[in-house]
């Protein structure tokens, strides 16, 4: 059985992709990079926990792209070109061909945003694995939380919900057809980190965050960090493709009426509203400057939603296309509730 660092060496050292930025990686007992002049390093760290944030039978290689995906998300939200990482994984145990293939689908996403893999730890125990991640942004550009205006538009990327369905449908409580199925599990397992979107929101927005616990309540993050409140009328959801097949509540079974356990009407709606795991980003900007966020969506060719307005006062209120105010019963993932 191969030792720890024989696996480190085999599956995690690389070379710097960009001497001039990583001048050491993987190999000593610390790195050392050499940020852009004139920029700000902006640096988060995540969690992902078998059986609380993927199942235990979830392909290796979809598990590397997401374990670091869900961090360069991070970097996406705050406007930051994302540069380096370091991994600290618990493995159960070596099994080189599992870590082959979790190694794959992590590189492939640290290729995908020119990311420097530049350290991390190894141990055994039940799987897990933590990514920390260093961004560079020019100083006093970071798109923050806490600078939502009365005034703003809030819009958001993408079709939020789509990897919650997928999740559902792999638990049993939604049935997903072809071709809804392959976009949602795709959008669960291989989420698409909006790097540029936050790069070109820099000077636009004025507060963005990424949606991994749900819209709502990750844009409730946005209107506590600015003390304002929001009104939302978003047309959900996003389109009737994503819908899992609803049967009626009531289905005619063998000439006798029975109720229907499925999913309600509104499941698709309310994974839009509160699914989380979609790693999109949800942000406001000036009302004046939507005609440029419209060129943006255009540019990027990537759907960018305007689906509320930024308000005096606290709380959020969500209305559907009709008017009529929509009541949800919890706002999005906790870890403790």
């Amino acid at each position: 059985m191969p030792s720890e660092f024989a696996l480190i060496d085999r599956y995690f050292r690389r070379a710097p992709r960009d001497p001039a930025h990583t001048v050491l990686g993987v190999g000593d007992d610390g790195a050392i990079v050499r940020p852009s002049p004139g920029c700000e390093l902006v640096v988060s760290t995540d969690m992902l926990v078998a059986g609380t944030h993927f199942l235990p039978d979830t392909d290796p290689a979809d598990l590397g792209w997401k374990t670091l995906a869900v961090n360069v998300s991070d970097m996406a939200a705050m406007g930051a070109q994302p540069r380096w990482a370091l991994l600290a994984a618990s493995l159960p145990a070596a099994n080189e061909a599992w870590i082959e293939q979790f190694a794959q689908g992590f590189f492939a996403c640290a290729d995908a945003f020119d990311i420097d893999v530049i350290g991390g730890d190894t141990t055994k125990g039940p799987r897990n694995f933590c990514v920390t991640i260093f961004g560079e942004v020019p100083a006093g550009t970071a798109l923050l939380r806490s600078g939502a205006a009365v005034g703003d538009e809030i819009w958001v990327s993408g079709h939020p919900g789509r990897a919650a369905l997928g999740l559902a449908h792999l638990q049993g409580r939604a049935e997903l057809v072809e071709p809804a199925l392959t976009d949602c599990l795709a959008a669960l397992h291989r989420p698409q980190p909006r790097v540029a979107l936050g790069l070109a929101l820099r000077g636009l927005a004025t507060a963005a965050i990424d949606v991994s616990d749900g819209l709502l309540a990750d844009l409730g993050h946005i209107l506590a960090a600015s003390n304002v409140a929001a009104t939302l009328q978003p047309a959900v959801p996003p389109a009737p493709t994503l819908l899992p097949p609803m049967k009626s509540p009531e289905a005619v079974t063998g000439g006798r009426t029975s109720t229907w356990d499925g999913p309600e009407p509104t499941f698709a709606r309310d994974c839009y509203l509160t699914g989380g795991d979609d790693y999109e980003l949800v942000f406001t900007a000036p009302a004046a400057r939507h005609a440029e966020i419209a060129l943006l969506a255009t540019s990027l060719a990537l759907p960018l939603t305007r689906i509320g307005m930024i308000e005096s006062g606290t709380g959020l209120s969500v209305f559907d296309p009709a008017g009529q105010p929509i009541n949800v019963a919890q706002r999005g993932y906790d870890h403790f509730s």
